[in-house]
């Protein structure tokens, strides 16, 4: 089983986070934020990992730190929990519909931190929310994953529609990425030989 747990504390925010990429798809999500723990919910169900998340954070000033520090865990978790990457099919993409709402993700876990975003959100909030916050959350995440991400708006209007198939996208492209592919499930899927 790839797994990995981490517990991380600032004076900001205190979060205890597991990860098993070879899970069921169960979230047991607690944020302090409930557009975050929706996000991350639906995130473990389609990309079919289990993911715990609690986290303590500063959230009478805002959720500036509390979503970057759980993209930063959860970045983090993968990575570790990839361990040394042999047999995974290393690429995956999916283009999601979310009622008017069109997202492409396309994503390479190449041992190279890069991030593409190109979401046009129309609204500053969705409810409590901070909305220019999904960026900070995936910027954190390809960080400390070390994996190269592309999220791009073909269309849509509604904003919790956007982010919710920006995360659903993000979920099912990684899921095939991290499968095993079992005629090469002793290569390092790359002509260096390490990722």
């Amino acid at each position: 089983m790839r797994t990995y747990e981490i517990k991380r504390k600032t004076a900001e925010t205190d979060i205890s986070l597991s990860l098993c990429l070879d899970g069921n798809g169960q979230g047991i999500i607690d944020t302090g934020c409930g557009f975050l723990d929706h996000m991350l919910t639906l995130f473990a169900k389609h990309a079919h990992y289990d993911l715990s998340v609690k986290c303590i954070g500063d959230t009478n000033v805002d959720y500036h730190h509390t979503v970057e520090d759980i993209g930063i865990c959860l970045g983090e978790a993968f990575n570790k929990a990839l361990g040394d990457k042999k047999g995974i099919k290393r690429y995956g993409d999916k283009t999601i519909p979310m009622d008017e709402s069109l997202i492409l993700c396309a994503v390479d876990i190449s041992g190279r931190g890069y991030l593409g975003y190109a979401l046009e959100i129309p609204a500053y909030k969705v409810g409590d929310f901070d909305t220019e916050l999904v960026e900070e959350f995936f910027m954190a995440f390809v960080r400390k994953a070390d994996i190269t991400l592309h999220i791009r708006q073909i269309c849509g209007v509604n904003s919790h529609h956007i982010i919710e198939g920006a995360f659903k996208a993000f979920a099912r492209a990684l899921s095939y990425a991290t499968e095993i592919d079992e005629r090469y499930a002793n290569e390092i899927p790359s002509t260096k030989g390490v990722i």
